[in-house]
């Protein structure tokens, strides 16, 4: 099923003609659970690896001997879902409930080293022909490959994540790697994807308001804080809240590729290479959420009547404090090493 975003609450040129300079394309990927083929876009899904090439693994230093087991946090999610979608009695039986205590167990391995190289979790994997703004690759490889480290004990704080990007020219590989390797344990269950299938759509983008020309930003915080007003005194008890650029006209929730990156968390700061000083480009947004009470205004139109609690995390996968990861790449010259964000 293909997902359709609804139109803007309120066109955001015709507010802010100057926002005309600065409009760009995102396309949101859409996933949903789902059976994804190696041969297609996915999030979660088999990856096109070639049999004779080293699956990524992390080396780092860090803890990696006590977590939750992946196929037990599918299960979970598996037994947790058929169980609310009951039409009788929806909700866990007792029974249920004590296997999905079990289910959330961590296991201890206790003969595991901290420097033992550890599989890292094939995340996504995106062809250029699905996803019409993902730029090619370097020696034109049309293929993107994203792969994490299950575990959050990285960089100098020791709570980072660890991302690896591969990209390939898919039309080279033969012999593919049937059984890549897994991770024994995870960290938490937000690095485990949902195999998910990708319904990529194309819609128009702005920057970021603290990113644009002082005046123009002004203008916009001027204009948000008069619909926060008109919002406050209005007696209709269904209203929707105040519009807001931010949330509602100029950047997508969710997962996709392209566009411009969210500065929500943090003020913005320089996203470049250090050799050419070339200002970086959003690449790939990972985030928590499909759609949330803040961004609801971007909830499919074939979702519309799904509840938010239950099916606005189609991945599972979760970012830092259920926040978004914004991964961006050089445009001057793809092989410089990419570098991300998490808002």
């Amino acid at each position: 099923m293909t997902r359709t975003t609804p139109p803007r609450p309120l066109d955001a040129e015709a507010l802010f003609p100057e926002l005309a300079a600065y409009r760009g394309t995102t396309t949101r990927l859409h996933p949903r659970p789902g059976s994804p083929q190696m041969s297609a876009s996915s999030v979660g899904g088999p990856m096109l690896w070639p049999a004779d090439e080293p699956w990524p693994v992390c080396g780092a230093a860090h803890g990696r001997g006590r977590g939750r087991r992946p196929a037990d946090i599918h299960r979970y999610r598996r037994i947790l879902a058929d169980a609310w979608n009951r039409e009788q009695n929806p909700g866990p039986t007792e029974e249920e409930r004590k296997l999905l205590a079990e289910l959330r167990l961590e296991h201890r391995l206790p003969k595991v080293s901290g420097t033992e190289p550890l599989p890292m979790i094939g995340l996504a994997q995106l062809y250029r022909r699905d996803v019409p703004d993902l730029p090619t690759g370097p020696d034109d490889c049309d293929l993107l490959q994203v792969f994490w480290c299950p575990f959050n004990a990285h960089g100098p704080s020791r709570y980072d994540l660890e991302l690896h990007l591969r990209w390939r020219r898919s039309w080279e590989v033969g012999d593919v790697l049937s059984a890549p390797p897994q991770p024994t344990v995870v960290g938490a269950d937000g690095f485990v994807p949902e195999p998910s299938v990708l319904h990529p759509e194309q819609v128009i983008s702005y920057p970021y308001a603290g990113l644009l020309p002082d005046k123009l930003c002004a203008r916009i915080d001027a204009w948000e804080e008069a619909q926060e007003q008109v919002a406050d005194q209005s007696a209709d008890e269904d209203a929707t809240g105040p519009i807001c650029y931010q949330y509602d006209l100029s950047t997508p929730p969710g997962w996709r590729v392209g566009g411009f990156a969210s500065w929500h968390t943090t003020d913005p700061y320089p996203m470049d290479y250090q050799t050419c000083r070339t200002p970086m480009h959003l690449l790939l947004t990972i985030d928590s959420s499909e759609w949330d009470g803040g961004s609801r205004s971007w909830k499919p139109l074939e979702d519309r009547d799904l509840p938010t609690h239950r099916y606005a995390q189609p991945t599972g996968v979760t970012v830092g404090r259920f926040g978004e990861l914004n991964v961006v790449a050089c445009p001057a010259d793809p092989d410089h090493p990419h570098r991300w964000s998490i808002q």
